[in-house]
């Protein structure tokens, strides 16, 4: 079962580029595979969390026109307070996603 979830582009980098996303309700996320130069996005937090809280096996990430179907490779929670810091996304076909 796939879902769909829009994301934005980012250009900023680092501990505080990573912090102000956060405060605003986005996830810094990367998608990479395919050989292709990895892509550097950030997700709505909400939905995110309860999209991998049912244990999405694959996603559908839209990103200016173009859709990729990904599945989630690292997911980097914070132990405390148990939100989602980071993710990696991994480009799949579509016979590996279901």
């Amino acid at each position: 079962m796939a879902t769909t979830l829009t994301a934005e582009s980012r250009t900023d980098f680092g501990k505080g580029a990573a912090r102000r996303y956060r405060r605003e309700g986005r996830v810094p996320a990367v998608i990479y595979g395919n050989g292709d130069k990895p892509i550097h996005v950030t997700l709505d937090s909400h939905e995110l969390t309860q999209l991998l809280r049912h244990k999405a096996t694959s996603l559908h990430v839209t990103l200016g026109g173009a859709t990729y179907n990904v599945a989630p490779r690292d997911v980097q929670v914070e132990p405390v307070r148990r939100f989602i810091e980071h993710l990696d996304l991994v480009v799949v076909t579509a016979a590996q996603a279901d």
